[in-house]
């Protein structure tokens, strides 16, 4: 278990002397193979507890999706057959979509159902 910031930056350069070499990713009769393994569920749990992923907002989803796309807010109302006005409301946060909109939402820009409804 990681105990402070100090030692799990000792232990992120050690990884990362670990990676350095293949045969320590590869090998798994290694004593490094093992070292690199155990170091990096350590480095996962310690991250997990003090620098959690939070859910991503509607609007933040809604915008990254347009942004990997290439879509405007004019295309992306015509695409989900909203106003470009109703668009603006989601992305600023003033309004939530109706449930028809929403589902349109997830199935065509491929947000989870959870993000959409905001559970």
């Amino acid at each position: 278990m990681i105990k402070s910031e100090k030692e799990y930056n000792a232990i992120i350069v050690r990884i990362e002397e670990l990676l350095s070499n293949p045969d320590n990713i590869e090998n798994t009769d290694s004593k490094n193979y093992i070292e690199l393994n155990l170091l990096s569920d350590m480095v996962a749990d310690y991250e997990e507890k003090y620098f959690p992923i939070q859910t991503p907002t509607l609007s933040e989803a809604i915008r990254l999706r347009m942004q990997e796309r290439g879509l405007t807010q004019k295309s992306l109302s015509e695409y989900l057959g909203v106003s470009t006005s109703r668009i603006s409301e989601y992305l600023n946060g003033k309004s939530e979509p109706t449930l028809k909109i929403a589902r349109e939402i997830s199935r065509k820009l491929d947000i989870e159902a959870s993000i959409v409804l905001g559970v």
